[in-house]
């Protein structure tokens, strides 16, 4: 585990500056707190994030980083006694996790902050809070489609056979984009079927079913991928960077995923995890990650970077406004264990 100290840098010193929560030495609980996070962009959350809150609240934060799966299957076998309090983690696992009780619900109270958020994150249940979002769409090259992007459409057309990428199952774009598939071809985003017989069809075309991003963002660099559904966060830094790349909003099966801050059914610092997840909140906190890391704020006060404006556009600062919808967790959760199977025996087997 990495042990976050106090130590304030200029940057983080701006962010104290005018955050929620208690002044300083306002420990609002046992003044020790354990959070569970993301292995990407640790090193930047806990200067963005960890520092500063220490400083404001005198609580001391122990900082636990790896993978969703890793992470949350500890916490299963940790569920008697927790050694977590609040655990950072995407929206499925979340929603595996509420249904397994390891997570507690939240006083609203304790969280005011959460009063200007988007609409999404006011309606994600009494549970854990949304703290940042990402957007599915079309990563391309430009120069393959310099007068208008892909669609999902683009992907069966034969001019681009072997020169496609489609997320597999497991890649945080998996499910949404199986939805966008049966919402662009069948009934609705439900009518996964349609959207299994229609990825069978594709096959052939895919010259990579990608779980990782850094593989996907080569193949796009090299040439050798022209289009492949995927995630707005991954286009920031090539764009950023000049690449003959970007990202645009699919025609159909405009879905969002995001990240959710849930306090640890039985953590003994329930009042402290609430105080960090508010915090995490903040229009300067959200506007600090949004600039270090690239999490997009769901709180409307906060500041979006250029290049989040540029590549995401509107859906960044208004997601429900741009058409963007969350998943239906309720019903994903009950058939994901079969689309995993599926997908492997149909789709990328």
């Amino acid at each position: 585990m990495i042990k976050t100290r106090v130590a304030l840098a200029a940057a983080a010193a701006l962010l104290v500056a005018g955050c929620a929560g208690g002044g300083e030495g306002d420990t609002g609980g046992s003044g020790e707190l354990v959070v569970s996070g993301f292995s990407f962009g640790a090193e930047e959350f806990e200067k963005t994030v960890i520092a500063p809150f220490e400083e404001q609240t005198g609580i001391q934060v122990t900082f636990d980083s790896g993978s969703n799966s890793d992470r949350y299957n500890q916490l299963l076998v940790n569920r008697a006694r927790p050694d977590v309090d609040v655990m950072l983690i995407s929206d499925l696992f979340a929603a595996d996790g509420e249904r397994e009780g390891l997570f507690s619900e939240i006083d609203p109270a304790a969280v005011p902050n959460r009063a200007n958020t988007f609409d999404f994150v006011q309606t994600s249940g009494s549970y854990g809070v949304p703290y940042t979002f990402t957007l599915l769409g079309m990563l391309y090259s430009t120069q393959a489609f310099p007068d208008a992007p892909p669609t999902v459409e683009s992907l069966w057309d034969p001019r681009f056979a072997g020169k496609i990428a489609v997320p597999d199952i497991s890649a945080t774009a998996g499910v949404p984009f199986l939805m966008a598939v049966a919402e662009t071809f069948g009934s609705g985003p439900q009518d996964v079927e349609t959207a299994f017989a229609k990825l069978a069809e594709l096959k052939p075309n895919v010259l990579q079913f990608y779980s990782s991003t850094t593989e996907l963002l080569s193949l796009l660099q090299r040439g050798e991928v022209v289009a492949a559904p995927g995630l707005d966060l991954f286009a920031y830094d090539p764009v950023e960077a000049g690449s003959p790349l970007s990202w645009a909003p699919l025609d159909h099966g405009k879905l969002l995923s995001y990240n959710k801050a849930e306090v640890v059914a039985g953590s003994p610092n329930p009042e402290a995890a609430a105080k960090f997840i508010d915090y995490l909140l903040s229009p300067q906190v959200q506007t600090g990650n949004a600039t270090a890391f690239s999490d997009k704020p769901v709180n409307r006060d906060a500041t979006l970077p250029p290049v989040i404006a540029q590549v995401s556009g509107g859906a960044a600062s208004d997601p429900a406004a741009a058409g963007f919808a969350p998943l239906d967790l309720a019903f994903v959760g009950a058939h994901r264990a079969a689309w995993i199977d599926e997908f492997a025996r149909r789709v990328s087997g």
